[in-house]
């Protein structure tokens, strides 16, 4: 696919929530989404399978440092 389109960068509250990587210590599953910062509910966004998931992921909403949860 030399000419794919560039995915559009989703806009997310910067100020109120936050990237987090949701780890199952049981089967190591992992799940990308937000976090919010004053009610600690997490909102599921994707399911990282691969290093090339969780590229997209961050390619997707423009994140550059995103933290991992157990």
């Amino acid at each position: 696919m030399m000419f794919r389109k560039k995915a559009a960068v989703r806009p997310y509250d910067k100020e109120n929530r936050k990237p987090v990587i949701k780890c199952s210590i049981c089967n190591g599953e992992q799940v990308a989404g937000f976090k919010d910062i004053h009610t600690g509910k997490f909102e599921e966004i994707m399911l990282i399978k691969n290093d090339r998931d969780l590229d997209a992921f961050m390619q997707l909403y423009d994140v550059k440092d995103i933290s991992k949860e157990y």
